[in-house]
């Protein structure tokens, strides 16, 4: 038997007696664990992340450690409320019965997290799971093993064997979890490999949250504040060395400001990074050697193709570094305007026609995040109604990933499902319908039909049509 069908084995093995044994109480308590081994470890998790991507410290503390706590934090304080039967109203046709909705968890479910902020996006998802009352087998990303070996000790050190399982490995392990019949996944990773786990997650009928990814625009109205905006967008698209699924992926600029704004974006990198980034402490690298390679080519084919650096450009194969990378004049036909950059590149694109560019956003595929900068409320407006994204920030890039009364998900190409906070409980969760008869008048409308049936079924008609 694999390392996967084990741990799947040994986890839905005990969903019965879970469903009725893992209370709240027990549920806040295992979170409260995790917690407390988080703290434990900071300095390990900040070097796993440092071996792993070359992240700063600080960075981790923002970017990994504060959000998996905070989620715990408000998963503990709202669980009761989250988790609590509801009674709901009876429809008309439905007078003298009694409804409620019973949130139950889904059972043994399986969390595939990627590469990119992997401590955060394989811990958050499993503290909705845990939550929700559910196992979980959780599958961190090979590309990130100092980190993923740091997942697998922190789960074996707090949480118990029968709740939580970590399976490290690499492709043939995610095929080997995919084909078992778990209730639920949630994967985090790229629009094509969710639509292979779509695929598996059909042959078994479990339902699936996809939390992808896609080409993330940036738009500034004519009355944008530059520096502001230069600020936002150099902290969104270069933090993580651009390695964000939300990251802003290309900027749109009002032709008459572009070089107002490409002054300003320069300004914002220098004042971020220093003149060499390469030396600055706040400054990631690349994941590996492909990834290197992938985003050198894409800005090489650019520039041939008569686009112009107009910050950054430097590249280091040895350390995997690539500068806070800005260009102008690149030409539709790029892969840089095609594919999802992921990387610290930027393409500024001018333009003329505000209708024009919202048509062009629209006919793609749906991002995972949409970037508004303007003061102007009726442009603001106007760009929510014309553009079908997974959520928007408007004066501000990432920081909608951390407001945990929000929904966080995409929508067509950039996902399916949402997470964090009561979402990410409901995500995990069954809600479950029951209705109890009172004082129903259902015996008349039954077989055999005659004529009291057949006029109590024109009366409900009446009343309800």
């Amino acid at each position: 038997m694999s390392a996967a069908a084990e741990a799947y084995a040994r986890l839905s093995a005990g969903d019965a007696r879970r469903r009725i044994e893992f209370t709240l109480q027990k549920r806040r308590a295992v979170l409260k664990r995790l917690a407390a081994e988080i703290r434990a470890r900071e300095a390990e998790i900040m070097a796993a992340l440092a071996a792993d991507l070359g992240k700063p410290a600080v960075e981790v503390r923002i970017s990994e450690i504060i959000p998996i706590l905070s989620e715990i934090r408000h998963s503990a304080r709202h669980l009761k409320a989250w988790a609590r039967v509801r009674r709901v109203r009876p429809t008309l046709s439905m007078i003298g019965t009694r409804a409620t909705i019973r949130p139950e968890p889904k059972g043994t479910v399986l969390i595939i997290a990627p590469w990119n902020y992997p401590l955060c996006l394989a811990l958050g998802p499993l503290v909705s799971a845990i939550a929700a009352g559910n196992a979980a087998v959780v599958k961190p990303s090979e590309m990130a093993p100092a980190t993923s070996a740091l997942i697998a000790k922190i789960v074996a050190a707090c949480l118990p064997a029968d709740l939580v399982a970590v399976v490290e490995g690499g492709i043939e392990t995610s095929t080997d979890l995919l084909a078992q019949p778990f209730d639920h996944i949630f994967f985090t990773g790229s629009p094509a490999v969710g639509k292979v786990v779509m695929a598996a997650a059909a042959k078994t009928l479990a339902s699936v949250t996809l939390e992808l990814g896609g080409k993330s625009p940036v738009l500034l109205g004519p009355d944008a504040d530059l520096k502001k905006a230069a600020r936002m967008v150099a902290w969104g698209k270069f933090a993580n060395a651009g390695q964000t699924c939300i990251a802003p992926d290309h900027v749109f600029v009002p032709r008459a400001q572009q070089d107002a704004f490409a002054k300003a974006l320069r300004a914002e990198i220098a004042r971020m990074y220093g003149a060499n980034p390469q030396t600055s402490r706040s400054f990631a690298r690349l994941i590996g050697a492909k990834h290197f390679e992938r985003l050198r080519a894409m800005v090489s084919e650019a520039v041939g193709q008569g686009a112009q650096v107009i910050a950054g450009g430097d590249a280091e194969a040895a350390s995997r570094y690539l500068a806070p990378t800005v260009l102008s004049n690149v030409p539709e036909t790029a892969s840089l305007m095609r594919e999802e950059i992921f990387g610290p590149v930027l393409p500024v694109i001018a333009y003329d026609d505000l209708d024009t560019v919202l048509a062009g956003i629209e006919a793609g595929e749906k991002p995972l995040a949409l970037y508004v900068f303007a003061r102007d409320r009726a442009l603001i407006s106007r760009v929510c109604r014309a553009t079908t994204s997974g959520a928007v920030g408007v004066n501000v890039t990432l920081a909608h990933f951390l407001h945990l009364n929000l929904p966080f998900g995409g929508v067509g190409n950039s996902g399916l499902g949402a997470a964090h906070g009561h979402w990410g409980f409901q995500a995990f969760s069954h809600e479950k319908p029951v209705l109890e008869n009172r004082f129903a008048v259902l015996d008349p409308l039954m077989p055999p039909y005659g004529t009291l049936a057949t006029r109590l079924a024109r009366i409900v008609q009446a009343l309800v049509g």
